[in-house]
């Protein structure tokens, strides 16, 4: 299912006129009118430092108006317009992504170091939740036009809970919100965490720890 131009367009105006509104942006303020990202330079700073020249395609990204394919073990794939891909977003301090979902996909419990996030749903129904630094668990399940704020750096996930495709938009604070898939994180790192650790943390064995670990392994 695609969206036409002009819904787009609007939604993309709402998110980010949500994310001037509702949160307080978790970059830096920008010194000047424009700092178009440097992919290429070799300083090291805290984001990307200025290039020198810069015209309106800069400023301008169509990575999120088709769907991505959702073809994988989850059912789920997410495409970003960060300043990673999108240089004109650099010391703005926000950034959107969308998320697409096969019948019964999820996007595996993971957090973002550097945003919080507000998820918007294109369409479909998912089941949304984090979890607080106390343990404690908060879900709800949204449907199109809906939304649901995640708080920075707080664990949650979205799962589409029908036997449609799904789609959501979230709109972050940070031009480079970060993300950590916390089954990778834990399994697929490397170096690797060993395996004690891993058995002793879930209360399972090394056999068991290794299993996982195969199974969430990057593709060669």
């Amino acid at each position: 299912m695609e969206i036409g131009p002009r819904t787009a367009a609007t939604i993309v105006v709402v998110m980010s006129f949500a994310v001037f509104l509702g949160f307080v942006s978790a970059d830096p303020d920008m010194l000047q009118d424009v700092c178009v990202a440097d992919l290429t330079a070799k300083a090291n700073v805290n984001g990307f430092p200025c290039k020198e020249t810069f015209n309106e395609t800069d400023f301008f990204f169509d990575g999120l108006a088709k769907p991505g394919p959702t073809n994988n073990t989850f059912g789920f794939v997410v495409n970003t317009a960060n300043v990673e891909k999108f240089p004109g977003l650099n010391t703005l301090g926000l950034s959107l992504s969308r998320g697409d979902y096969s019948p019964y996909g999820l996007n595996r419990p993971h957090s973002h170091p550097r945003a919080s996030e507000l998820v918007f749903v294109l369409y479909g129904e998912l089941e949304v939740g984090f979890i607080t630094t106390g343990n404690v668990f908060f879900t709800k399940t949204i449907k199109a036009g809906e939304m649901f704020v995640i708080p920075r750096g707080l664990i949650h996930f979205q799962k589409n809970k029908g036997p449609t495709p799904a789609a959501t938009i979230g709109a972050f604070n940070s031009q480079l919100a970060g993300t950590q898939s916390i089954a990778t994180a834990l399994f697929a790192a490397k170096p690797t965490v060993p395996d004690d650790v891993l058995a002793t943390a879930f209360q399972i064995d090394t056999q068991q720890v290794e299993m996982i670990k195969a199974k969430l392994a990057p593709k060669s």
